[in-house]
């Protein structure tokens, strides 16, 4: 009995692992969805690849989802890093093995079924590559690669292997944004022909401050350099350095401008940016930059914004697509999401949508009457109705876009960010730095969004 129970289990883990990508529909037992097992066969068996911030922001919202198991957990930063996301990992139960070296990992773990990976950018390309011709599915953190290069590589492998590769841009799999985007855009077209987007990540200066480190927790300079870094400053604070990471605009930027592709459904034709280290001396890469792309959709031309800066935290994160019949303002900050009828719009016109559930009337405030002997413009505009969003999101920001990753894995879903996705807005954000240098205009070729 247990020969056959074991044989069973070695099958339905080897189809697992080979028929993701074919998007098989498979009904497994309820169980898998409940709380994981190590003696479960259909557990997805997941290594964390890079255990700093973000890969712990990562491995919590896994925690969060039945049926994931971590098996492994490399960090070069074995005193810090390794060691509290191993804590972590003991006390929910996740029975792991550590390592420094993915090579190694890849070597002696035998049966893991996929591996999320957040290490800095330059690795991105050759930890995938590994990973997928080890026969692994992958999610990888964005941006997909500091390199054209590095991220073609990830897609051709992905494409040679039949493994799957999600790259996160985590909005993809947000409800509020899907909602918005098959509903209030394609379905209703409340906001008429767009026209204009605008969009910003602003961080306060306390927010922007290099990261530290503890004395007591040092990696060695040989260490350091084998893995690509000159000095610990240099690991701690990647993202500010060229050859490492891409600054803001990419660390930032990348969530927000592929928002912009997805909902115009387009690539842009021209990008023109402008940026420096205004504030942040010793780094690299700007620390402020403004972007304005040009769109070629179907109904026009769409001119889109984008600014990110690192001393000031006015406004937040948001984007707005600006329609000639109406506006939407959407965040992944749930405290933010409005749609606002233009006041020429009839009123009836919307109240179809609203009895249908796209969108949510609320209580309109009363304009304040202007001051005594204040002059109004003629050309003011009147205040635009507002309307709710009744979409909401009440779980971690990336669970959403791995849940998506896992279901695919077992072949209940398709991947929202897949490898190809991925690389058409690695094109579009890394052209900005380019902009940046070129002090001038820059133009997109159809071709260079495919690989």
């Amino acid at each position: 009995m247990n020969e056959q129970k074991s044989e069973e289990g070695m099958n339905r883990r080897s189809f697992l692992r080979s028929t993701a990508a074919a998007g098989v529909g498979l009904a497994f037992s309820p169980y898998v969805f409940g709380q994981a097992d190590d003696d479960n066969p259909d557990n997805i068996n997941v290594a964390l690849l890079g255990a700093g911030e973000q890969g712990q922001v990562l491995m919590n919202a896994c925690l969060k989802i039945p049926g994931v198991r971590f098996k492994a957990v490399c960090d070069i930063w074995e005193a810090y890093n390794q060691k509290r996301v191993s804590r972590l990992l003991k006390r929910y139960r996740h029975e792991h093995n550590a390592y420094i070296d993915y090579r190694e990992m890849l070597d002696k773990e035998k049966d893991l079924d996929a591996v999320i990976i957040a290490t800095p950018d330059f690795w991105h390309a050759e930890h995938t590559v590994a990973c997928l011709k080890a026969g692994l599915h992958v999610y990888c953190e964005k941006e997909m690669s500091n390199t054209l290069e590095g991220a073609k590589q990830m897609v051709e492998t992905a494409r040679e292997t039949g493994k799957l590769l999600q790259i996160g841009h985590q909005r993809r799999s947000n409800p509020r944004y899907i909602h918005c985007y098959e509903n209030l855009i394609r379905k209703a077209e409340l906001l008429g022909r767009i026209t204009t987007v605008n969009g910003q990540w602003n961080r306060s200066r306390a927010a922007c401050v290099d990261f530290g480190w503890p004395e007591s927790a040092l990696i060695d300079q040989a260490t350091l350099q084998k893995y690509g870094f000159e000095s610990m400053q240099q690991f701690r604070n990647w993202r500010w350095y060229k050859g490492l990471g891409g600054g803001p605009i990419v660390d930032l930027g990348s969530h927000q401008i592929d928002i912009y592709n997805w909902f115009l459904q387009t690539h842009p034709k021209s990008v023109i940016a402008s940026g420096g280290v205004d504030y942040w001396k010793g780094h690299d890469w700007y620390d402020h930059v403004m972007v304005i792309y040009e769109y070629q959709t179907n109904e026009g031309i769409v001119r889109a914004s984008y600014q990110t800066i690192t001393t000031n935290s006015g406004q937040g994160y948001f984007e707005a697509f600006m329609g000639d019949e109406g506006t939407l303002l959407i965040s992944e900050s749930a405290v933010r999401g409005m749609v606002y009828r233009e006041a020429w719009v009839p009123a009836e016109n919307w109240d179809k949508w609203v009895k249908q559930g796209y969108i949510k009337a609320i209580q309109q405030e009363q304009e304040k009457p202007a001051a005594a002997g204040a002059v109004l413009d003629v050309r003011e505009s009147p205040k635009p109705p507002s309307y709710d969003l009744p979409v909401t999101m009440d779980k971690p920001y990336h669970q959403p876009h791995l849940e998506n990753f896992f279901d695919t894995i077992r072949g209940k879903a398709k991947l929202n960010c897949p490898a190809d996705i991925g690389y058409e807005t690695t094109v579009t954000v890394l052209k900005v730095n380019d902009a940046v240098e070129a002090v001038r205009r820059l133009d997109f070729k159809p071709d260079e969004f495919k690989v």
